[in-house]
């Protein structure tokens, strides 16, 4: 079910099979410590609902059949007017239904504090072609949050992230920087009322990952040894980005994938005794990282606490585009793995890949297609943002202008304004920080994935 609210115009591989490592093995292994975990599959189809015209803030609700219960129990405050009494259903408990319409002002919060989270990858990426941390983190981890100007976030930055796809390109593909885990200290436990485990990817910025994202085919994620799924397919170059090993890097150990679970399940482990949440969050090529972390912690049976319940999995991804096909959106959902899409609706990337092969090509003459298992398909409940502005067509991609809109103030009254509405909130958008590199990796995103595109 898609729902409009009137809002304010404002202002990217071969196939690397997970088993396969580059460089040396890792010394992080998942096998034979994991459940699968399995839920009824989803049994109703998507569906849209037009209510306006005007330019919106759109819902989009893929629901599913109830699923067995996900949550640890715990003790619930019927006042719903702190995010630590429903902090569940901020986290998609329920399909954040009632929260959308108008979008609660708590869960546009926690919207715009995981953005800037994923916007903090950015700040503290090196670009200096000079500096000896060129294409990594200009920071140390203890003190990139407050460098980056969030020093009163709440997170404690307890592992970088690095990842690099297995391609054959000329100088190699070393790991670079690709984002961090955080957990939250004990005085956002209070206000979060939870110990949130957070996960931060940025996009797409070395050439080697433009090149990944070009790659669109469709491959097997096979991450659970026991249960390889061969139905559960994935965008080749995400997967390669995630699971490949590059054993010459400076600061890597291991692949992006073995980092990440290694990181988070110790995270678990500390906080066993803790109700606790794990929030993945990406921007572009992050949110497909993001996504396939989800779906991985989840396949694997990773996400429980001390006492065996599972632990909710939320992925927040802003930008992104599809990641998997059909069978991979039905296991998500069968695994109870949440996600939030936030996406402007004049944002090409977010239409990508499958162009033509997508949710809305399965189905001819009420029959499945024969090709529909190579259909790629969006997951989850998505928010659309509507936003473009001339003369500048990298920013509809830009992350920050994605926070723009939604830090813009009272919907309600933006409803009375109409066409007036348009200068003053490109005013706002245009007074926020913007770095110009990072306006031209933007462009560049886009014109690799718009060629992307004409090849599908």
């Amino acid at each position: 079910m898609a729902i409009h609210l009137p809002v304010p115009n404002p202002s990217p591989g071969n196939y690397a099979n997970p088993q396969r490592q580059r460089g040396h093995s890792s010394t992080t292994s998942t096998a034979g410590a994991v459940a699968t975990v399995a839920a009824p599959p989803s049994t109703f189809a998507p569906q849209r609902t037009r209510l306006s015209a005007s330019p919106t803030i759109a819902v989009n609700t893929r629901h599913a059949a109830p699923a067995a219960p996900v949550f640890a129990p715990a003790r619930r405050n019927n006042d719903k007017s702190t995010l630590a009494s429903m902090w569940r259903e901020i986290q998609g408990e329920g399909d954040w239904a009632g929260l959308v319409e108008p979008l609660h002002p708590l869960l546009r919060a926690e919207i715009v504090q995981y953005g800037e989270l994923v916007a903090a990858t950015y700040k503290a990426f090196d670009l200096d072609s000079g500096s000896k941390r060129y294409l990594n983190c200009k920071y140390g981890r203890t003190r990139m949050l407050e460098e980056v100007g969030m020093a009163g976030a709440g997170y404690a930055v307890t592992r970088y992230i690095y990842a690099a796809p297995d391609l054959s390109l000329p100088g190699g593909c070393p790991s670079r920087w690709v984002g961090y885990v955080a957990a939250a200290s004990d005085d956002a436990v209070r206000r979060l009322g939870r110990r949130d485990i957070v996960v931060s990817f940025r996009g797409t910025v070395t050439g080697s990952e433009w090149v990944a994202n070009m790659m669109s085919s469709l491959a097997p994620a096979r991450f659970d040894p026991s249960d390889p799924r061969p139905d559960v397919k994935v965008e080749s170059g995400f997967l390669s980005v995630y699971t490949s090993d590059d054993g010459t890097g400076r600061f890597t150990c291991g692949s992006c994938r073995n980092q990440v679970l290694s990181e988070v399940t110790r995270l678990l482990k500390q906080y066993k005794n803790e109700d606790v949440s794990i929030t993945l969050a990406g921007h572009s090529m992050g949110s497909s990282l993001a996504l396939l972390l989800g779906y991985d912690l989840a396949e694997l049976g990773l996400n429980r606490d001390g006492r065996g319940n599972r632990v909710p999995i939320t992925v927040y991804s802003f930008a992104g585009p599809r990641v998997g096909n059909t069978g991979f959106k039905n296991r998500c959902d069968e695994l109870g793995v949440k996600v939030l899409r936030v996406v402007n609706v004049n944002d090409p990337i977010t239409k990508l890949p499958g162009v033509f092969l997508n949710e809305n090509s399965r189905v001819l003459g009420g029959r499945l297609v024969p090709w529909s298992c190579a259909c790629y398909t969006h997951i989850g409940v998505e928010l659309a943002l509507d936003f473009f502005k001339a003369g500048d067509p990298a920013c509809v991609h830009d992350l920050e202008a994605y926070l723009g809109l939604l830090k813009c103030p009272k919907v309600a009254k933006v409803k009375k304004q109409g066409e007036d509405l348009v200068s003053k909130v490109t005013k706002y958008v245009q007074g926020q920080s913007f770095h110009a590199a990072w306006r031209w990796q933007m462009a560049a995103i886009q014109a690799c994935d718009l060629v992307q595109s004409l090849g599908i």
